[in-house]
């Protein structure tokens, strides 16, 4: 698949290389996995020499010669010879920067803390020693997020507040997605488009792997990654499990709950079998894999809570593939499809909120955007989205097909909302319904 959008990411890299022929600058660029981070700081630099180091699970020493041959290959320079530190490394290009520019990203940086944690103690030292006077552009990059986190916003860390620039890779847009779907499949109908969101949340791998595979359509695509070498289908285990450590059972549990629309607290522990509250908390603050849902103009911090699974991949693996491992071990890939057939409009139905969120987002007409539904879960109203500055507000209603969306119910709901609220009453309100033919 070409490369598609991150144009302010890019114009961003290559600002930051540009300040960096006068003033050191240290770029964390992270974000989950597979989002392409990677391919982002390739693309920005693409024609200027980087000096590209991958930390990879081996010894320390090994690590240092591979660099070495980088730079001597890249630089066409005489190195110091053999280094058994990586500290030593960092500290060659630090002093070398002072004479001539140097772009150095360094990939998968968290792995130091198992090669050696002392490399950041040493990092610490030297960039605080050399980056008055040094000229390098240092980018460093990493997929456990929480551990990326943790080295440059944990008070304790030796890192803590370094860099210079911290950059979040996000998922594709909807509008990208669409640019993306009508460049492999110009003739796309909205259950495609809706079906590659749903499945991929705009995640750039997943969405080059299925376009790569051309598979463009909803059928194609659910046939891709339900079948028997598909990477989708361990995918969830290969990038969590390393985030939650020997704890992952619990976690998947509580992720799998909530998939399958246990969102309370009590609904969660009630499946688990267990107290979850600090789980729930790490999954929201630490790995940031959960979010903590209320009513909009909700009073209390406590009440009406629902937890909702962010990622969409996540939403749809663990309702789906880890919930029916017991199938795909035995290959019967058949079930599966025609269980998720089955549960589609579901499922979808909830991604298509979630799209149009997105959506409003990107419009940047309104101040505020959320949902709202009661505490007897008599009402529920799928989007409210305010403009404070002109004291406006609309009312959504979002279902999948155009003759379900029901105006008199709407605002039945909305009466009910101003009622229990006691907000928006002197706003200028309108209605509206939202439907695959309006993505």
């Amino acid at each position: 698949m070409k490369f598609f959008d991150r144009t302010e990411e890019i114009t961003s890299l290559q600002e930051i290389c540009e300040m960096a022929k006068d003033n050191a600058q240290f770029t964390v660029v992270t974000g989950r996995r597979r989002i392409g981070k990677t391919s982002l700081v390739w693309k920005a630099y693409e024609d200027k020499t980087i000096l590209y180091f991958f930390v990879a699970r081996k010894a320390e020493g090994d690590l240092c010669e591979d660099y070495r041959l980088e730079i001597e290959n890249k630089l066409n320079i005489p190195t110091m010879g053999r280094a058994e530190r990586f500290a030593d490394v960092f500290e060659f290009l630090m002093k070398l920067s002072i004479e001539h520019p140097i772009t150095l990203f360094i990939d998968e940086f968290q792995e130091f803390f198992r090669v050696n944690k002392s490399v950041y103690s040493d990092m610490q030292r030297i960039w605080d020693l050399y980056s008055p006077k040094a000229r390098i552009n240092l980018i460093v990059c990493g997929s456990i997020y929480s551990m990326m986190t943790k080295i440059f916003k944990d008070k304790k860390e030796p890192l803590y507040n370094r860099q210079t620039r911290f950059m979040t890779v996000r998922p594709f847009t909807p509008m990208v997605l669409k640019e993306i779907l009508s460049e492999y499949h110009p003739g796309y109908t909205a259950e495609d488009l809706l079906a590659l969101y749903s499945f991929t949340g705009g995640v750039a791998k997943y969405v080059q792997l299925l376009m790569d595979a051309g598979a463009t359509t909803k059928e194609k695509m659910l046939n891709h990654i339900v079948k028997a070498d598909s990477i989708f289908l361990g995918e969830g285990k290969a990038i969590l499990i390393e985030e939650f450590g020997k704890d992952y059972g619990i976690y998947f549990s509580i992720l799998s709950a909530i998939a399958r629309g246990k969102t309370s607290r009590s609904e969660i522990e009630h499946v688990v079998g267990r107290q979850i509250g600090g789980y729930l908390t790490k999954l929201e603050n630490e790995y940031e894999v959960i979010s903590k849902k209320q009513p909009l103009f909700e009073k209390s911090s406590a009440k009406n809570v629902r937890y909702m699974i962010e990622d969409n991949f996540f939403t749809f693996w663990f309702r789906f593939i880890y919930k029916y491992n017991y199938m795909l071990e035995i290959e019967n890939y058949g079930s599966v499809k025609t269980i998720i057939n089955r549960d589609y409009e579901t499922f979808s139905g909830l991604m298509l909120e979630r799209w149009f969120k997105r959506v409003l987002i990107g419009q940047q007409t309104y101040t505020r955007i959320g949902s709202w539904w009661d505490r007897k879960g008599e009402n529920e109203i799928d989007i409210v989205a305010e403009n404070e500055l002109d004291e406006v507000a609309t009312f959504f209603e979002v279902k999948r097909k155009a003759e379900h969306i029901n105006m008199a119910i709407l605002e039945a709901k909305t009466t009910a909302f101003l009622r229990t609220t006691g907000e928006l009453k002197e706003y200028n309100i309108s209605y509206k319904g939202l439907s695959m033919s309006d993505m």
